[in-house]
């Protein structure tokens, strides 16, 4: 079929792998997985303007929406998930949107990615607003339900950002800002769960992670946001705010304990010295953006050593 999307195609570098040994099954699988980071490298000026128009949407309370159907909508379930517990943001700022619901999440659910209708209609169940963002994904390019997430985002006045593996496609000609991976033929022909859905992957980490940074939710290299909810967590937590603040054990478990194990804020209080309830305001007047309070505190320090000269 001269039209049919690439990753319809039968990958002619794994031909007869039915008949090779295990090994050589695996070195087939992995030489393709080689090849989807370079198809990511080529979109990453296309994720750029994504995170960018993400980030607005979120700084001004927006929401992000992922949409998608099988393991789109899986994989999307996996990342907003993660976002909460790894970077202390509220459930509802990220949410992922599966063909199906949550059934879908375990099992398959024959038809419900065909439904046009209905991809609109589950978008609008959320409250979905002019200010929302939502990233439709699809391997494929074209699939129902997520085109009419997409075309409801769309009347809404919404910024739209469609994720797939294939170019010139539906999703492609609708969205705003278009993320295409181009993985190419699957190892096993059509199944889009390998290639394409690890670079679905990777590009919704790079989504979420970098406008997670954008957002201050990161301070240098550390998960400053991170919730202490368990011990192994609450280890890691004292350990970044040791490296973070320089400070000692005591210091950070103290720091810690008046915070009320707020990361952030501990972090504030041990560079500024500010007490556990004004790093807190500190931190909302900046909207969490803890690089930007520290600058700030820094300021303010400043100004009133220059007024008490």
């Amino acid at each position: 079929m001269k039209n049919q999307n690439a990753t319809e195609r039968r990958n002619p570098r794994t031909r007869g792998i039915d008949a090779k040994s295990t090994i050589e099954i695996l070195r087939a699988i992995h030489r393709e997985d080689a090849s989807v980071a370079a198809a990511v490298s080529a979109a990453l000026p296309s994720i750029a303007r994504a995170v960018d128009a993400i980030a607005r949407a979120l700084q001004k309370g927006g929401r992000l929406f992922y949409v998608g159907a099988g393991t789109s909508g899986r994989l999307a379930a996996l990342d907003a998930a993660e976002l909460p517990p790894t970077f202390g943001t509220p459930p509802r700022m990220v949410q992922a949107v599966i063909a199906g619901g949550r059934r879908a999440l375990t099992h398959a659910v024959e038809g419900a990615e065909d439904n046009r209708a209905k991809g609109a209609k589950d978008l609008a169940a959320r409250g979905f607003r002019a200010n929302d963002v939502v990233v439709g994904i699809a391997a494929s390019g074209g699939t129902p339900y997520v085109l009419g997430a997409l075309e409801f985002a769309k009347r809404k006045g919404a910024v739209t950002i469609g994720l797939t593996s294939n170019p010139r496609t539906p999703i492609t000609r609708l969205a705003q800002i278009s993320i295409v991976a181009q993985t190419g033929p699957e190892v096993i022909t059509g199944s889009t769960r390998m290639k394409a859905g690890t670079a679905q992957k990777l590009v919704l980490n790079m989504l979420s992670t970098a406008t997670m940074i954008r957002l201050g939710r990161v301070y240098d290299n550390w998960m400053i946001g991170v919730a202490l909810t368990n011990r192994k967590l609450q280890a890691r937590g004292l350990r970044i705010l040791m490296e973070a603040s320089g400070a000692s054990v005591s210091e950070s478990t103290r720091a810690l304990r008046l915070s009320g194990h707020n990361l952030s804020a501990a972090l504030i209080m041990l560079k500024t010295g500010a007490s556990a309830g004004q790093a807190k305001r500190l931190l909302r007047d900046t909207h969490g953006h803890v690089h930007n309070t520290l600058n700030r505190a820094k300021k303010d320090a400043k100004r009133f050593d220059k007024a008490h000269g």
